[in-house]
């Protein structure tokens, strides 16, 4: 699943600054931002209920005792993908040491861009990754308040069949910072306000059989006849292979499950719900290739469809372990840097990047790893008509809103998990309070939600969409939550909208996506956009950086040569 929000190119000071991480880690954060372009985020904070006590501890007060019960790591380490990304890993570490380190200059601190600049670093390269704004990981993003509660851009879940992700994790010596959760998929019930319908994957049996074994044992969400015509409906899916699941990337869900035989009520029941987790839109948008990357995914592998959270905020948890190890091994890693625009040599190739503050910094090579719509507004015109920048074009984000509620309670209608709404307006949500250690808390309730699709509410005001979210949310706890806060009070909460998260993955997309390398020489791409196989995720932007770092590595004669060459013109001018 995606879960992701938006990068930003845009920052609130011109001047660049050297990352520390530990200032990083402790240091809050507060602020309400509107950027210009398409670029921008914002975020906005409501603080309600100023007489109520919040029952945080504060500087000083002995912290909580964390009570939550999380589920052992799966056995990952065997399994196919996951050797092959740790083979794929070893590569860099394996490769030979560059008897002039490449100085590669990346813009875009988001999981592809600190993956690019941490696997040239394991190369023996040098590279020097650009932030445009003052905090660390895109679409991961998140910011303290002034009461020392995190928000973020979106509800981040990492799976099993994240195999990129999982061995960062263990490259960093972090694997236990994920909080594993059972092996379940749980789904609201619109028409039994507050129950829920669960697929529960048994550990006994192996893949596909568990998936298999979860489906047909819900008789709540499809019939007998309607798994029947579902099932042989994916055969070719699951016959045809990879070849198959790309050839779909011209249908939409809904028209492929009607080709199909499906009947639309499978559509209405379940891939609403998935399609709204998968990239934030619904099944009459989302190409049926996403659907069954993610199908693929789940029924292959025994804990594909398995989840974890993050222990705490991802800028802290997750992104300060990876700069941490770019520095050690000599890279640099700035903030507040945002680049102005893409200066070019007269053939046509990057000269240097140019900052908001008029400074240039020139290198070997150069990547961009921001969203690629950022790229877009960045593209010099004489490039926007070459075919690989051309098909950009289609490549459009998906507007998302991320809300965030304390509630003056604790609700007991929710589980330590993911939960799938099946609301119209929201997509995914948790109790945050419970399936995470840092923001636990024993007496409130704090629900994350994705709010999806979002194209027609990313301009109304913050109140108009907590007042929707109320709607939605007094139909998941109709004894605990009412829309005019008769029952749960809300004490505070915070919006974060993106107006460009993901590339909207609709039918033709595929092939629009660009190759890491560009044909124009020292250039080159990261981003979940790009091409790899995982499209617009997590898993598929660490995996896009892996591959920019390949190219570079790859291309490393080729590099030290034109390098070579510049400095020979310039001695001659």
């Amino acid at each position: 699943m995606s879960q992701w929000a938006c990068v930003s190119a845009a920052n609130l000071s011109c001047q660049a600054s050297i990352i520390n991480t530990q200032k990083l880690r402790n240091t809050p954060r507060c602020d309400a931002f509107s950027f210009k372009g398409s670029e921008f985020m914002a975020q906005s904070c409501r603080f309600l209920s100023p007489q109520a006590i919040y029952g945080r501890p504060r500087n000083g007060a002995c912290p909580l005792k964390v009570v939550c019960v999380d589920y052992p790591r799966p056995d990952l380490d065997n399994t196919a993908n996951f050797l092959e990304a740790a083979y794929f890993s070893s590569t860099f570490r394996a490769s030979p040491r560059p008897a002039k380190p490449l100085k590669v200059v990346i813009a875009g601190a988001g999981l592809a861009g600190l993956a690019t600049a941490k696997y040239l670093a394991d190369a023996g390269h040098k590279p020097i990754l650009l932030e445009a704004r003052d905090v660390l990981g895109g679409k991961v993003a998140a910011w303290k308040d002034k009461d020392g509660d995190w928000y973020e851009t979106g509800l981040h879940i990492f799976f099993g069949a994240y195999p990129n992700i999982q061995n960062l994790f263990g490259e960093l010596g972090i694997d236990d910072r994920l909080q594993w959760k059972e092996h379940s998929m749980i789904f609201a019930m619109p028409s039994k306000p507050g129950e829920f319908s669960r697929f529960d994957f048994p550990e006994v049996l192996p893949a596909p059989l568990n998936g298999i074994w979860a489906i047909l044992k819900n008789n709540e969400m499809l019939t007998w006849p309607e798994k029947i015509k579902f099932a042989i409906g994916l055969l070719p899916a699951i016959l045809g292979g990879q070849a198959y699941v790309e050839a779909q990337d011209g249908l939409s869900v809904k028209d492929w499950m009607r080709k199909q035989g499906i009947p639309d009520r499978v559509t209405t029941e379940v891939f609403i719900a998935m399609s709204k987790a998968l990239n934030f839109i619904n099944p009459d948008e989302l190409s049926m290739q996403c659907i069954l990357i993610a199908l693929n995914r789940f029924l292959q592998e025994k804990h594909g469809s398995k989840m974890a959270f993050l222990d705490g905020s991802p800028p802290e948890r997750l992104c300060a372990p990876i700069v941490d190890h770019i520095q050690s091994l000599g890279g640099e890693v700035r903030i507040n840097s945002r680049i102005q625009r893409i200066e070019l040599n007269k053939d046509g190739t990057v000269k240097s990047f140019v900052l908001n503050n008029g400074s240039m910094i020139e290198a070997d090579a150069y990547v961009f790893a921001t969203p690629v719509d950022i790229l877009k507004l960045l593209l010099p015109d004489n490039w926007k008509e070459i075919p690989y920048f051309k098909k950009l074009e289609k490549l459009v984000g998906v507007p998302v809103i991320n809300v965030h509620i304390w509630f003056d309670r604790k609700l007991k209608n929710t589980y330590d998990h993911l939960l799938f709404s099946r609301s119209p307006l929201l997509s995914v949500y948790a109790d945050m309070s419970v399936t995470c250690k840092e923001y636990y808390n024993p007496n409130q309730s704090m629900l994350e939600l994705v709010f999806a699709p979002a194209e027609e509410w990313i301009s109304c005001s913050d109140s108009e969409i907590i007042d929707a979210t109320l709607k939605e949310l007094a139909k998941l706890f109709p004894d605990e939550i009412a829309a005019d806060q008769s029952k749960a009070k809300i004490l505070k909460y915070h919006v974060v909208k993106t107006p460009r998260s993901v590339y909207k993955t609709v039918p033709g997309c595929e092939p629009c996506r660009p190759l890491q390398r560009s044909p124009l020489e020292g250039f080159y791409l990261a981003g979940d956009y790009t091409k790899q196989k995982y499209l617009a995720s997590m898993e598929g932007a660490v995996l896009s950086g892996k591959l920019c770092a390949q190219a570079i590595v790859q291309d490393y004669e080729l590099l030290v040569a034109r390098g070579q060459t510049r400095v020979a013109e310039a001695s001659v001018r």
